[in-house]
């Protein structure tokens, strides 16, 4: 795996979209470093933040739960559990609460007797359009515990 620091402008710059599309502030952080495991995929980390990008979706790392803690969520049942720590998608009968969110956002996936967060997904569906559905799709899961990603990223320290 190839680790390299990335320069303040760089920094900023991605720290500034990821933002955006998070829709969460960050303070001003340092020495971000970029480690790149796959062809399409890095895990970027700094003081206090570890992300995941896969592609061009930013994802906030799993084991960053003071940053999952601004995100939306969906608490699941235990029957939904090993299905998305195996990549399931979210489907609607595993759902028993959830907060408000729109179409296209990310959201954790918790499950309801740890209150842990199991998975990040992206949303098929906006809440309000969840309240009245009985099946279908609820979430895209991009990722979960036991992935490969979690795995490399139980390595990587700062």
């Amino acid at each position: 795996m190839k680790s390299n620091l990335i320069s303040k402008s760089e920094t900023s710059a991605l720290l500034k979209t990821v933002s955006e599309q998070w829709g969460i502030e960050f303070p001003k952080i340092k020495n971000l470093k970029v480690h790149q495991i796959l062809d399409n995929a890095q895990i970027i980390t700094g003081n206090g933040i570890k992300i995941l990008k896969i592609n061009d979706e930013y994802l906030p790392f799993l084991s960053e739960t003071k940053m999952l803690e601004r995100f939306p969520n969906v608490t699941v049942d235990m029957g939904a559990v090993k299905f998305m720590c195996k990549g399931a998608n979210l489907m609607r009968p595993g759902i028993k609460s959830f907060t408000e969110f729109e179409k296209d956002k990310l959201v954790c996936i918790v499950e309801e007797s740890q209150h842990k967060v199991l998975a990040v997904g992206k949303s098929v569906v906006s809440s309000s359009e969840l309240e009245k559905m009985d099946k279908g799709e609820v979430l895209k899961n991009l990722h979960y515990i036991s992935d490969k990603f979690w795995e490399t990223g139980k390595t990587i320290y700062d």
